[in-house]
């Protein structure tokens, strides 16, 4: 009897969870739809400047345009490379310098003056530069989303390696064991959640610094798509190059919170 009611509250609540969860992605795509229809009706009723602020049904023809032209597809591509590649060298380059200064706690102390200096640096003004150093292209791009992301990431995940249980530290080094075991047993699962948030917010900064170089040294990619069409008045190009903008950002956050939840 008791199990029977225990099992019928459990299915309850799992169905209430589910409704939750369809009532805030109602909601989501409801005001998107809202703000969509809004941004339409005030174009085509003369609210707004189409010319200016596009619309949506011009974004769409835009796409359909740039994509006929092969257009579409070379600079989203060109931008989704060069955002995934600072992505995965800041990210991995930010583990491995926060485990290096964990391990060795008075380099940690000179470095760490250096480290807030340069996160709190102007990016934008390392890009001009970078093209004197590095010249244009991907190169050049792929270390300004590199620059703006990676300071920052080392700073928070040290922070994290060092707030970590110091009791199950204590118990590892009282069995024998090295300070390699305590980062690889302790440290590092200990800081997955820390880790994975860290992601989220290097995708955002990646995606960022990327767009940043392609204003100043790209033939190619969104970033580049965006400045050519203000320059020329193709003001379609520079709304669909924002909305594709967002759509990456979008997608690269949701696979990562599939990483995040694979890991809860």
């Amino acid at each position: 009897m008791s199990m029977s009611k225990v099992s019928a509250e459990q299915v309850n609540f799992l169905k209430s969870v589910k409704r939750k969860k369809r009532l805030i992605i109602g909601m989501q795509f409801a005001i998107l739809v809202v703000f969509l229809g809004l941004w339409e009706l005030a174009a085509d009723l003369g609210w707004i400047d189409g010319f200016i602020f596009s619309s949506p049904s011009r974004i769409v023809k835009t796409c359909i345009q740039l994509s006929a032209s092969g257009q579409l597809a070379k600079h989203a591509g060109v931008t989704l490379y060069e955002t995934v590649l600072s992505f995965l060298i800041t990210t991995g380059g930010s583990i491995l310098i926060a485990m290096l200064l964990w391990v060795s706690p008075t380099v940690s102390k000179i470095l760490e003056p250096y480290l807030v200096m340069l996160n709190s640096l102007p990016k934008s003004a390392l890009a001009p530069l970078l093209i004197v150093w590095l010249g244009t292209g991907a190169k050049t791009i792929v270390v300004a989303g590199i620059s703006v992301a990676v300071f920052g990431g080392i700073i928070n995940l040290y922070t994290t390696f060092r707030g970590t249980d110091k009791e199950k530290e204590k118990l590892i080094y009282t069995l024998g064991g090295k300070k390699y075991q305590v980062l690889f047993k302790v440290v590092l699962p200990a800081s997955i959640p820390a880790i994975i948030s860290n992601m989220k917010v290097n995708v955002g900064l990646s995606l960022v610094g990327v767009i940043i170089g392609e204003f100043l040294a790209a033939r190619a990619g969104l970033g580049y798509l965006i400045i050519y069409g203000s320059q020329v008045y193709k003001l379609d190009w520079v709304m669909t190059s924002i909305i594709l903008l967002c759509v990456i950002a979008v997608v690269f956050y949701r696979f990562i919170g599939l990483l995040e939840r694979r890991y809860q």
